[in-house]
Order: C-alpha cells, then sequence, then structure tokens
C-alpha cells in the first residue's frame, strides 16, 4: 500500500467525524487487517489453569495440533472469563523455547548433564526412594513407642500442581512414612 498524507490519523478524525479519536479514524490498516490468535484456532479446548489451588476455566486454542492462545473462560462459575497475569501467561508453559522436554541427569562429580528416558529416570528415584526409607526407617523411639516414619524423605511442591496433584503426592509421602511435606503455595 503506497503511503498518502491523508491517512493521517488527524486528518482520518476530520473526515470521518470521530472528533475526540477514539474510533476507526485512529486505526492503522494494519491494525484493521490484523486477527486474534483465537481467530484462526481449528478447536478450543476447555482446560483448567495449573498455577494455584482456584481451579481458574481457561481456554486452550490449538491450530495444527499446537497451544496457539489461552484466554479465561468466560463459562467457568470459579473465574467467569477472568485470569491473573500468571494464568494469562500459562501458554508460555507450552510453548517456551527454554521447556525442557527431556530428563536430564547429572551424576555426582559431574560436569555435564546427560539426557535419560522417561522409564531409566522413573527406575533410578523409585530405587533411591525405596532405599532411603529402608536405611531411615524409625519404628520405635527409645521408650518403645511406636513412630512409624522416616526423616530421610522429605517433599515440597511446587505451585504449578493442581488440588488432585497436591493430594495425591500428600498421600503418597504419608503412607510411605514421610511427615517433612511441604507446598510452596504455603509457604
Amino acid at each position: 500500500m503506497v503511503w498518502s498524507p491523508l491517512e493521517w490519523p488527524v486528518l482520518r478524525q476530520l473526515r470521518s467525524g470521530d472528533r475526540y479519536g477514539r474510533g476507526p479514524a485512529v486505526q492503522s490498516a494494519h491494525t484493521r487487517a490484523t486477527q486474534p490468535r483465537t481467530a484462526t484456532a481449528d478447536r478450543a479446548v476447555q482446560s483448567i489453569c495449573p498455577f494455584c489451588a482456584v481451579g481458574c476455566g481457561q481456554k486452550v486454542y490449538v491450530k495444527d495440533e499446537k497451544v496457539v492462545q489461552i484466554e479465561g473462560d468466560p463459562d467457568s462459575p470459579i473465574s467467569r472469563g477472568r485470569l491473573c497475569p500468571k494464568g494469562s501467561a500459562s501458554e508460555q508453559l507450552v510453548n517456551s523455547p527454554g521447556r525442557q522436554t527431556q530428563v536430564l541427569y547429572r551424576a555426582p562429580g559431574a560436569s555435564d548433564w546427560e539426557r535419560l528416558d522417561l522409564d531409566t529416570a522413573t527406575d533410578m528415584i523409585a530405587d533411591r526412594f525405596v532405599e532411603s526409607r529402608r536405611r531411615t526407617w524409625q519404628d520405635h523411639d527409645e521408650h518403645g513407642r511406636p513412630l512409624r516414619r522416616t526423616m530421610g524423605i522429605a517433599s515440597l511442591g511446587g505451585a504449578t500442581l493442581d488440588n488432585e496433584e497436591n493430594y495425591l503426592i500428600k498421600k503418597l509421602f504419608t503412607a510411605a512414612g514421610a511427615i517433612q511435606i511441604e507446598n510452596q503455595a504455603r509457604i
């Protein structure tokens, strides 16, 4: 498009009768041609924000099997379409170029990280968990009173876990005998 002085916002404002410059007179051709990412999405999926325990509703817009936008769900009885700044930015959790998508492991004393497959990493964690529990188990105190606990295992959960995940983690660690269980959202 060839630029013309007649397209200056002030002249458009005078020509269109938009006296205060709050309407179409102040929009450039580029702005008028801009479409929201939600308009080109293949579908919208209802979801829940992962950041805290409130459970705000989200609409996740997907195009070509890739998340393109996340907005508040107006049908949610909890948030009625509103999201906090963290919830509004949750699309970055999925699409951030710095997001880790593979398990990384640095052996004790090593200077470099190595990639592990998920099954190997899960087995390593489970073996260490069971061994620590076995090694630090306290069945009774010095007076013979039952303890049935371990002080060798603790849990500090993150604020991006939802209520259900935190509930299951609490049940798992309590069943394993751990008593040092905390969550970042409560600290």
